[in-house]
C-alpha cells in the first residue's frame, strides 16, 4: 500500500531541541533522545468515515514530531497501518449494500488526499492489515507455542497474565479495563475465555465474512492489536521511540499490543514513550462513528476552507486536550491565516531569530503548540503596528511555521 506525497520541509539555521512528551505509562513528561533514526509508530484508520476531524488532530500531533525530529537533524522513520479489514468496516460495507475492499479502498484514497492538502508527512511504510497476514500468522503460532495462546472454539486468544508487565501502559484497574473492552471491540463476557480482558488474535472463518490461510491456525483473519504488532515489529523492532495514537487507543489497543510484542521477544517496553492525543467533540459530544457527529476534512475542503486554516484550528489546541470544535473555531483560524499571510507578504520586517528559537521552546516542551501559535502572532502584531527593516525577517517566518508547524504561508 502506497502513502501520500510528501511536502518539502525547510531547512532552519541552527538546531531544533530534544522533544519532552507525556508518556501515558509513566503519566509524566520524557525526554526523547533518539539515536541518529527516530522511530514512531501511529495507528491508523479503520478506512470508512474518513477523515473526520479527530482523526486530523491526532495525525496533526505526530506530525508535530516528525518535525521536531526533523529539525534536530535527525532521520524519522515512521511506520503507519490502515485496519483494511475488521468488523466495523464489514458492518458499514454490509449496512450501506457495498463490497468492503471497495470501500476501504475508497475512503484510504480520501484519507490520503485529506493527509496531502494538511501537509501531513507521510509514513515510510503504510501496511494494511490484509497485506500484513503473512507476517501475522507466525506470531500467533508462536504465541500458542509458547503457551501464551489458546484456542476456544476455533479462534485464538492471548492470555494477558503471559506477560507480567500488562497493564503498565494504561494503568487502569481490572474493573476500568473490563468496561472498555466491552466498548472498544473487545468481548469480556464470551464464555470460556481464561480471563475476560483476553483479547482475539485470530478469528475463525465466519459464514459470509473474508478470511485467509492462516496455516496451522485454520482460515480466519487476524484480531486487531496483533496486526499492529507485526507491522511495528517488522519496520521498527522493539524499544522504538513512540507508539502514537488518539487517547481511546490507550486501552484496550496500545496495552495488548504492547503485551503481545513483550511476550513474543522476551523485551520490555515495546516502546519507550506512549502518547495520546486528546478527543474532538461537536455539540458537547466526542465525534465518534457510531454517533454519526463527524466533521469532515474534505467538506471543508470543499466547502472553500483553505486547508491551513484547517491546520491552523487544529494547532489552536494542546495535543493533549479534549476540546470542541464549532464555527468560530474555523473563524478564529482563517482570521490568523490571513494575519500571518499580510506579515510575512511585506518586503521587510521586525527580526525574527528570536522567533525561531521561541517556536522550537515551545514545540519542544510537550508539543505546546498554542504558544507556538501565540509567539507567531506576536510577531505578526509588531509586523503590523511598527513593521520593521529586517529584509530577510517575512522569509525566516514564513520558512519557520512551514518546516516547524506544517502551515504553508
Amino acid at each position: 500500500m502506497h502513502a501520500w506525497p510528501a511536502s518539502e520541509v525547510p531547512a532552519l539555521p541552527g538546531q531544533g531541541r530534544d522533544l519532552r512528551i507525556h508518556d501515558t505509562a509513566t503519566g509524566g513528561l520524557v525526554t526523547l533522545d533518539p539515536g541518529p533514526v527516530a522511530r514512531i509508530y501511529v495507528c491508523g484508520i479503520t478506512p470508512y468515515d474518513a477523515t473526520h476531524l479527530g482523526h486530523a488532530a491526532t495525525y496533526n500531533a505526530f506530525d508535530l514530531v516528525q518535525r521536531v525530529w526533523l529539525d534536530t537533524k535527525r532521520q524519522v522513520h515512521y511506520v503507519q497501518n490502515v485496519t483494511d479489514v475488521d468488523d466495523p468496516l464489514l458492518e458499514r460495507a454490509e449496512r450501506d449494500g457495498v463490497d468492503w475492499v471497495a470501500l476501504a479502498e475508497k475512503e484510504t484514497a480520501l484519507f490520503r488526499e485529506d493527509m496531502t492538502a494538511l501537509r501531513m508527512l507521510p509514513p515510510q511504510h503504510y501496511i494494511g492489515a490484509v497485506e500484513a497476514i503473512p507476517g501475522i500468522v507466525p506470531l500467533v503460532e508462536r504465541l500458542r507455542e509458547i503457551g501464551a495462546a489458546y484456542e476456544l472454539e476455533g479462534d485464538i486468544y492471548f492470555s494477558v497474565e503471559s506477560d507480567p508487565h500488562f497493564g503498565q501502559v494504561s494503568n487502569l484497574d481490572a474493573a476500568a479495563m473490563r468496561l472498555l473492552s466491552a466498548e472498544r471491540g473487545g468481548d469480556p463476557d464470551r464464555p470460556g475465555k481464561k480471563n475476560p480482558l483476553d483479547p482475539m488474535l485470530w478469528m475463525a472463518a465466519r459464514e459470509g465474512e473474508p478470511s485467509w490461510d492462516g496455516g496451522t491456525l485454520g482460515r480466519g483473519r487476524p484480531g486487531w492489536h496483533i496486526e499492529c504488532v507485526a507491522i511495528a515489529l517488522d519496520h521498527l523492532g522493539m524499544g522504538f521511540d513512540v507508539q502514537g495514537g488518539g487517547s481511546d487507543l490507550a486501552f484496550p489497543h496500545h496495552e495488548m499490543g504492547a503485551s503481545h510484542a513483550q511476550v513474543l521477544t522476551g523485551e520490555f517496553p515495546m516502546a519507550k514513550a506512549y502518547v495520546h492525543a486528546g478527543m474532538v467533540a461537536l455539540h458537547g459530544e466526542k465525534m465518534s462513528k457510531s454517533k454519526g457527529n463527524l466533521v469532515f476534512v474534505s467538506k471543508l475542503r470543499r466547502d472553500g476552507v483553505d486547508p491551513a486554516a484547517i491546520r491552523l484550528a487544529l494547532l489552536s489546541h494542546h495535543y493533549r486536550a479534549d476540546w470542541e470544535w464549532t464555527d468560530q473555531v474555523l473563524q478564529d483560524a482563517v482570521a490568523r491565516l490571513a494575519r500571518w499571510r499580510s506579515a510575512v507578504s511585506r518586503p521587510d520586517g521586525p527580526p525574527a531569530g528570536t522567533l525561531v528559537e521561541e517556536i522550537r521552546e515551545a514545540l519542544s516542551n510537550d508539543l505546546d503548540a498554542p504558544a507556538a501559535l501565540a509567539a507567531v502572532d506576536r510577531w505578526a502584531a509588531r509586523q503590523e503596528q511598527d513593521g520593521g527593516t529586517d529584509t530577510g525577517a517575512p522569509g525566516v517566518v514564513t520558512r519557520a511555521v512551514d518546516a516547524l508547524l506544517g502551515v504553508a504561508l
